[in-house]
């Protein structure tokens, strides 16, 4: 009788192994799990950093004149009373598989 009921306790313990490694909510999904919360993490730090710096500009932006500026000369192409501007224009590089152009004439 006795070991009857061990062999019972064995199998459920088996199986209750069996169950926490590979069943639903086991060890593989805790793992799998706390690596997404780890990523998940990361990714929030990120944006976190990316809306403090956002805000910073936002705020430059509301109290600031220099940043005004600033985002002006560099996207609109600002140009006050009295300053000269000047392009520079770079000549387009010559593609070396271009054939030389000849004379015409063959052989």
């Amino acid at each position: 009788m006795l070991r009857w009921i061990a062999l019972v306790l064995l199998v459920v313990l088996i199986g209750l192994q069996l169950k926490l490694w590979t069943g639903s909510g086991g060890m593989r999904e805790v793992q799998t799990l706390r690596a997404a919360v780890q990523k998940q993490s990361g990714e929030n730090d990120k944006l976190l950093q990316r809306n403090q710096a956002l805000a910073a500009d936002v705020s430059d932006l509301k109290h600031g004149e220099q940043a005004v500026e600033a985002r002006a000369r560099a996207e609109l192409g600002l140009i006050k009373p009295g300053e000269t501007f000047y392009q520079v224009v770079e000549r387009p590089a010559v593609s070396a598989s271009a054939p030389p152009a000849s004379g015409g004439g063959g052989h």
